[in-house]
């Protein structure tokens, strides 16, 4: 099922590529189109370019995770692995931008939204915004090892761990404590304070900050670089994951029987 009436909105400002998460009436929920043109941003990040600004349209949410209507075709395992390679792709991509990523969460960040916005260097979000994965509850799929890895490098293991055993989102006030986000701010104020923070990045040296974002980007890729599709395969393969897609399009609880 192709989830259609999503896009990218991407624009220049000066030195500033400002990048907008659109799908209006879906939370910002990610299409396929709209990985494909996330994939594209490092064409757009020319010699120019000082900053990429990234947020969701409308102030509702910044992603509510992918269009879960996509998923429902799957039929084994193997198409879950491809799946997570796809946004695999799309987040070392963002990972390995030269210039500084500046996020802006609204709302929810949640699922492949929340591994989005972990991808950003610099995350500021308002008071309501709420960070989490919850597949536990809602699909039974699961995580590749590398959005793991960010998980816990941006809020730490046993934060993460517990985030995603309980499915539980996390506060935006959570989040400044497990270093995930930098500031907190009111949303009469977040416009002034991003102007505030562009200005900082942009004053910098843009080759300490290419070269700190590739000693980070290095030690990621070294320490997530473990086998996890035996896994993958596993619960995108399994009954539970097709009731999970059931239930979650039909507005009802899943029924799991751990098969």
């Amino acid at each position: 099922m192709t989830a259609t009436g999503g896009r990218v909105v991407v624009t220049r400002d000066g030195p500033v590529l400002r990048v907008l998460l659109s799908h209006p009436g879906r939370r910002n929920a990610l299409t396929w189109a709209m990985y494909d043109r996330l994939d594209a941003l490092p064409d757009d990040v020319t010699p120019d370019v000082r900053l990429v600004v990234l947020r969701g349209d409308g102030g509702e949410a910044f992603a509510a995770g992918t269009d879960i209507r996509q998923l429902a075709d799957f039929t084994g395992g193997s198409d879950g692995v491809a799946y997570e390679r796809r946004v695999a792709t799309t987040l070392a991509g963002l990972g390995a931008l030269a210039v500084p990523v500046l996020g802006i969460v609204e709302g929810a960040a949640v699922g492949a939204g929340l591994a989005i916005a972990a991808m950003c260097d610099v995350l500021v979000a308002t008071p309501d915004a709420r960070f989490g994965v919850p597949i536990a509850r809602t699909l039974g799929n699961c995580l590749p090892a590398a959005v793991v890895h960010r998980l816990r490098v941006r809020l730490g293991p046993a934060r993460t761990t517990a985030m995603l055993l309980t499915s539980q989102l996390i506060s935006a006030q959570e989040a400044v404590e497990a270093g995930l986000v930098s500031a907190v701010v009111p949303r009469e104020d977040l416009e002034a304070q991003v102007t505030e923070i562009e200005n900082r990045i942009l004053a910098g040296a843009p080759l300490t900050l290419a070269a700190l974002k590739e000693i980070e980007r290095r030690i990621d890729s070294a320490l997530a670089a473990v086998p996890d599709e035996d896994l993958l395969a596993r619960c995108y393969g399994s009954e539970d994951f097709q009731e999970g897609i059931a239930a979650f399009l039909a507005h009802r609880p899943p029924q799991w029987t751990g098969r």
